[in-house]
């Protein structure tokens, strides 16, 4: 029964690799096709053919710069990663599905993924229409949304040849701090803290107060690096879904992205998605201020040189798929030399 079961499950998994391969055979012919036929009447233009009109068309500056965010992608996947393994169903469990507008989205936590899974929810009509008034913890409840894991291969298949992928990403360092500040050091997290932060404290504080090793609140910043550097904490699985990499979420050089949004140009990337779907009356909630965005440009900043030009230049090795992926320097407060 064991072994057929591990057969059943191989199969499966080649099945949709397969589908995967297929689609990147398939799509960019698709891309301008009745893709919306199967769509209520056949008659409007999905998200991923009003894509297409505007790079048939004179693009406007936004377009164009999405056009070369696609591109340098392409390219750097092309450069980087010859040899990658079969994709699971389950590492397909960040890509939401909304089969009504034609949308598949990848969230990364901590880049805005809470405003859009409401954004998501007030889409499908199962939440209030205004984003701002879904609480935080009914967007991130279980099964509020359908995720791409949840399909057969086909349907899986179908879903990526038809629909428009997009993501949003974030300058590695920042949302590692961000992480860092909102799951460790805030009193807030007190399960997240003992749940990760015993465990750290355990196995890399030379003699933890018992308060420590009980409640794990107090883990510094230089503990946290040194937990994500230690072999043991990837040999134990993958990391937590909050500092793993954007670029093992949601696999861009294995799935095709129409759209990568960033968290830094967040207010006009959100608009010129929604404008695909053609909401006009559904706003991204707004986005952080400027100055509250330099705010946490310069925590980080103070964050990291506190941290060893050793230990910067082995965590900037573990985060620089994701830097070269999306296109972010290194930044200038790191000693990689």
């Amino acid at each position: 029964m064991g072994r057929r079961c591990w057969r059943r499950r191989a199969l499966a998994a080649a099945c949709l690799v397969a589908a995967l391969l297929l689609l990147s055979a398939l799509r960019p012919g698709l891309e301008g096709g009745a893709v919306g036929a199967g769509r209520p009447g056949g008659k409007s233009r999905s998200p991923l053919q009003r894509l297409h009109d505007l790079d048939q068309g004179p693009r406007s500056a936004l377009a164009e710069v999405h056009r070369q965010r696609r591109d340098l992608l392409h390219r750097t996947c092309s450069r980087h990663t010859r040899r990658q393994r079969l994709l699971q169903p389950e590492d397909l469990r960040h890509v939401l599905v909304d089969d009504a507008h034609g949308l598949l989205y990848c969230y990364v936590p901590k880049v805005a993924c809470t405003n859009w899974k409401r954004v998501l929810l007030a889409l499908s009509g199962r939440a209030p229409p205004d984003p701002r008034a879904i609480p935080a913890h009914e967007a991130h409840a279980p099964g509020r949304l359908p995720s791409l894991a949840d399909f057969s291969p086909a349907e899986v298949n179908r879903r990526l040849r038809a629909y428009l992928a997009f993501l949003f990403v974030r300058e590695p360092f920042e949302r590692l701090a961000s992480a860092y500040r909102n799951k460790l050091e805030r009193p807030y997290s007190a399960a997240f803290q003992r749940r990760f932060g015993t465990s750290i404290v355990r196995r890399l504080r030379p003699r933890p107060g018992p308060d420590a090793l009980t409640r794990g609140h107090d883990v510094r910043f230089a503990e946290f690096l040194a937990y994500l550097l230690d072999p043991r904490t990837r040999r134990a699985g993958p990391f937590n879904e909050h500092w793993e990499r954007a670029h093992a979420l949601c696999h861009p050089c294995r799935l095709r992205y129409d759209v990568v949004g960033k968290f830094e140009t967040l207010a006009e990337d959100a608009a010129f998605v929604l404008g695909l779907v053609g909401a006009p009356g559904l706003r991204f909630p707004e986005p952080p201020p400027r100055a509250r965005a330099a705010a946490t440009r310069d925590r980080a900043a103070r964050l990291f040189r506190d941290i060893s030009p050793f230990y910067q230049r082995r965590l900037f090795g573990l985060y620089r798929m994701d830097f070269l992926l999306f296109n972010y320097s290194a930044p200038s407060y790191l000693r990689l030399r």
